[in-house]
C-alpha cells in the first residue's frame, strides 16, 4: 500500500520530545502515517526535508512489534552496506522510545493482494525481480561486521533461530486458531514436524520479505522496510515466504491471479546470482515454501480469530476461509511433491 498522510496528529509529549531532539529546523505537527505496522509511524518536516518516526505506543511495553528501538539498531548497523534501507538519524531511548529515519519516496504494493497492484503486471514482474535481487544482497550482509553496527548502536544481536524454532513459533500460532477455521493444519503440522531440516549457515532474516514491504520507485527499490521481526536465521525461511506472494490463486476471493509474476523457481535463479553463492539454499527447498503458506495461513487465522471474538472488528476478515484452506492444502501438496 502506499504510504501517505491521514490527518491525525501525535500525541503532544511525543511531538514536543520530537522537535526538541531534532532541533529548530523541525517543522510542523508530527502527523499519522498510513501503513505503519510496528509501533506507530509519523512525519514530520526536518529542515524542509521529510522524516519518518517510529514511536513505542503510550503505556506500551517495548517488546514484540512495539520495540521500535530494535529495528532502529539493525537499520543503523546496515548503513552504508549498499542495501536500500532509510538511514537512521535520531534515537531516544527515554521511554516511550522512539527514532527518526529518512522518508523514502516510493510505493510498496502486493501484486496479488493489492487491488491496485494488479494493473501493471509488467511492473511488477520487475519490482519482485528487483526484489529478489535485494534479498540477495541482504543474506550476503557479513555477520561479523553487522552484530559489530548493532551493538555500536546500542542493540544487543539476538540469538539464532533455526528451522524447528521457525515452526515451533508458527505451531503455537496455528494451534491457537479454533480448529474449525484451520482444517488440515494438524496433518500438516506433524508432516513439517517429521521432516524439518537441519539449518544451514545463518544470515540477516528480515522475516516479512516481500513485495509489501519494499517501497519501489518506478522498478527501483528505494527502502526495504517494517523490520518488526527482523533476526539472524535461515535463508531459506524469508525465500520461502517471498514465493507465497507469487500466486494469487493461494488467497481465493482476497486475491487475485497477476499474469507474467515471476515464479519461486525463477526468483531462487535471480536471488542466487544477487547473493553470489547458493548458501545452502538449494536444500529442503520445498519445505520452507511449505512452511511459508503454513505462516501466511496461521496469520490469516489469527486475526479471523480476533475479529470473531470482538477484539479487533474487521468484516472483511469473514472472507478469509477459503484462502486459510487453500494455504493448507497448498503446503501439504508441495511437501508431498505435487503441483500446489
Amino acid at each position: 500500500m502506499t504510504r501517505t498522510d491521514v490527518p491525525r496528529d501525535a500525541d503532544p509529549q511525543l511531538a514536543a520530545r520530537v522537535c526538541a531532539e531534532l532541533g529548530s529546523a523541525a517543522a510542523g505537527p508530527l502527523t499519522v502515517l498510513e501503513g505503519g505496522r510496528s509501533g506507530l509511524t509519523y512525519r514530520i518536516d526536518v529542515g524542509g526535508m521529510p522524516l519518518v518516526v517510529k514511536a513505542v505506543p503510550p503505556g506500551r511495553e517495548p517488546t514484540g512489534r512495539n520495540d521500535v528501538l530494535r529495528q532502529s539498531h539493525v537499520l543503523s548497523a546496515l548503513a552504508g552496506s549498499g542495501l536500500p534501507v532509510p538511514a537512521v538519524v535520531a534515537r531516544s531511548e527515554e521511554a516511550p522510545g522512539w527514532f527518526a529515519m529518512e522518508f523514502a519516496a516510493g510505493e510498496a504494493l502486493e501484486p496479488v493482494l493489492d487491488p491496485a497492484g494488479g494493473a501493471d503486471s509488467v511492473l511488477s514482474r520487475l519490482r519482485m525481480l528487483e526484489a529478489a535481487r535485494v534479498l540477495g544482497a541482504l543474506h550476503a550482509v557479513d555477520l561479523d561486521t553487522l552484530t559489530g553496527g548493532i551493538a555500536a548502536a546500542g542493540g544487543t544481536p539476538p540469538e539464532v533461530s533455526g528451522p524447528a524454532d521457525e515452526l515451533e513459533r508458527w505451531t503455537r500460532t496455528m494451534e491457537a486458531v479454533p480448529a474449525d477455521l484451520r482444517p488440515g493444519a494438524a496433518e500438516l503440522l506433524d508432516h513439517l514436524a517429521a521432516t524439518a531440516p537441519d539449518p544451514v549457515a545463518p544470515v540477516l532474516v528480515h522475516g516479512d520479505f516481500r513485495l509489501g514491504n519494499l517501497l519501489c520507485d518506478g522498478a527501483r527499490p528505494t527502502a526495504l522496510v517494517d523490520w518488526e521481526i527482523w533476526g539472524l536465521g535461515d535463508p531459506r525461511v524469508d525465500l520461502g515466504w517471498f514465493g507465497v506472494f507469487t500466486d494469487g490463486a493461494l488467497f481465493p476471493g482476497v486475491g487475485s491471479v497477476v499474469s507474467g509474476l515471476p515464479g519461486e523457481d525463477e526468483l531462487l535463479h535471480v536471488y542466487r546470482e544477487a547473493r553470489g553463492t547458493d548458501g545452502g539454499t538449494g536444500t529442503d527447498t520445498m519445505w520452507f515454501r511449505a512452511l511459508g503458506r503454513l505462516k501466511m495461513a496461521a496469520i490469516m487465522g489469527h486475526n479471523l480469530r480476533r475479529h470473531r471474538e470482538g477484539r479487533h472488528h474487521d468484516p472483511v476478515q469473514e472472507q478469509l476461509p477459503p484462502t486459510i484452506l487453500a494455504l493448507i492444502r497448498s503446503a501439504g501438496s508441495v511437501l508431498d511433491g505435487k503441483p500446489s
